[in-house]
């Protein structure tokens, strides 16, 4: 569920934060989910618990989770606005790309059948 890689240059904690956010993205977690206690998950994945409140916390400051005293960290039941909110900037790379695209001479009909086969990759 939760993975660490040691040798990313990006820290313990911004790697947690990033992966709560994507489960939370695909629908692995979702409102009111449980999330691992602070001394569970750094046991599992051998890191200071210090580093896991720093994660947790920073998804608490980003409106992901909510802390209830004594009972632990769960997922806000409204992550749809964080969906809506990576849906829209993924819309904009996308707009963005498309006019890259649209510079090198690529046809509507090109792009079309280009996010076609990456769509029905995705599916297989």
């Amino acid at each position: 569920m939760f993975s660490i890689d040691y040798k990313s240059r990006l820290p313990f904690y911004e790697q947690l934060v990033e992966n709560v956010k994507s489960m939370v993205l695909s629908g692995v977690l979702s409102g009111d989910d449980p999330l691992p206690s602070v001394r569970q998950l750094s046991s599992d994945l051998g890191i200071n618990p210090n580093t896991v409140q720093k994660a947790y916390a920073a998804l608490e400051q980003q409106g992901i989770v909510y802390t209830i005293p004594g009972k632990g960290n769960f997922i806000r039941p409204d992550t749809e606005a964080l969906r809506a909110e990576q849906a829209q900037a993924l819309l904009r790379q996308l707009s963005d790309l498309a006019l890259k695209l649209k510079a090198l001479g690529i046809t509507l009909r090109q792009a079309q059948d280009g996010l076609a086969a990456a769509f029905k990759e995705d599916e297989g």
